[in-house]
């Protein structure tokens, strides 16, 4: 089969297509026929060495396609359903290829309103947002949810879960995203080129920060006493700080978990979760 490998870290042009060995699904695993794959900032930043893995590599998680073949003891699936999973992350899932295998209890079924385009877009970041305002925020009807970068892969798709949760939702993005994040279901959007964002809103109960890093701590004035700010990373550099602002701070590592894949597709089907695909 053919797939995209690098032999040393660095820029895209180190990426290049090669003739592999097509992998065999091992005990519990599917063979999938990758129809689409996913890029993340994580996809670049292992490829330019910011996350070592053994070399040569090949990057790549979110991916949609066919079972071809299962493995022993599966049941969940059988050859041509159509599937779409993060398999193995964080380590090795090598989804820039033509095939991959994965763990069945990674993958979910593909929802029939979706393209494989748009099913390949969806679990990294959907399983991300989900695993923040469900798992770890437990987020209730009528709460307030500031979602920022609310335009981009993570934000779009919390935007929507954090609304099908019943909560008032408010975004931060650039004033060409405000309309589409209104029809995503946004109470809310600031235009964060505008307005100092943070001081804009207040009472805030919990913060999804996809932007992450050490200025997470910059929205501590928009929660709530007791609120929680969850950064895509960085969560460890403001603990101390939101511990003297009398907020809280949660770190989180996206996993594959079928249960939320089944749950994202659940909110596609019935018409609450639109993927949008750059």
């Amino acid at each position: 089969m053919q797939a995209i490998r690098q032999r040393e870290y660095g820029g895209p042009e180190v990426l290049e297509l090669v003739e592999v060995e097509r992998p065999r699904p091992r005990p519990t695993e599917v063979l999938v026929r990758v129809l689409a794959a996913g890029v993340n900032p994580v996809d670049w930043k292992v490829r330019a060495g910011g996350m070592r893995m053994p070399l040569p590599l090949t990057v790549g998680w979110d991916v949609s396609g066919v079972v071809e073949q299962v493995g022993g003891g599966v049941t969940r699936f059988k050859p041509g359903d159509e599937v779409f999973g993060m398999p193995r992350f964080p380590g090795v899932a090598a989804g820039y290829a033509q095939d991959v295998t994965a763990r069945a209890r990674q993958l979910a079924r593909k929802p029939a309103r979706l393209t494989h385009d748009e099913a390949a877009g969806l679990p990294l970041a959907g399983l991300t947002a989900w695993q923040i305002i469900v798992d770890t925020a437990f987020v209730q009807p009528g709460q307030r949810v500031l979602v920022t970068a609310a335009g981009g892969g993570v934000g779009h798709l919390a935007v929507q879960i954090a609304k099908a949760r019943g909560a008032h939702v408010i975004g931060t993005a650039r004033a060409d995203k405000h309309a589409v994040l209104a029809e995503l279901g946004a109470d809310e959007v600031i235009d964060y080129t505008e307005v100092d964002a943070p001081r804009a809103v207040s009472d805030v109960d919990l913060v999804v920060d996809a932007v992450g890093g050490a200025g997470s701590a910059s929205w501590f004035p928009a929660l709530r006493p007791g609120g929680l700010l969850v950064p895509v990373t960085g969560a460890a550099a403001v603990a101390e700080q939101a511990a003297q602002a009398g907020v809280r701070v949660a770190s989180l590592l996206v996993e594959p978990d079928y249960a939320g894949l089944e749950a994202l597709a659940g909110l596609v089907d019935a018409g609450a979760l639109r993927v949008l695909v750059q």
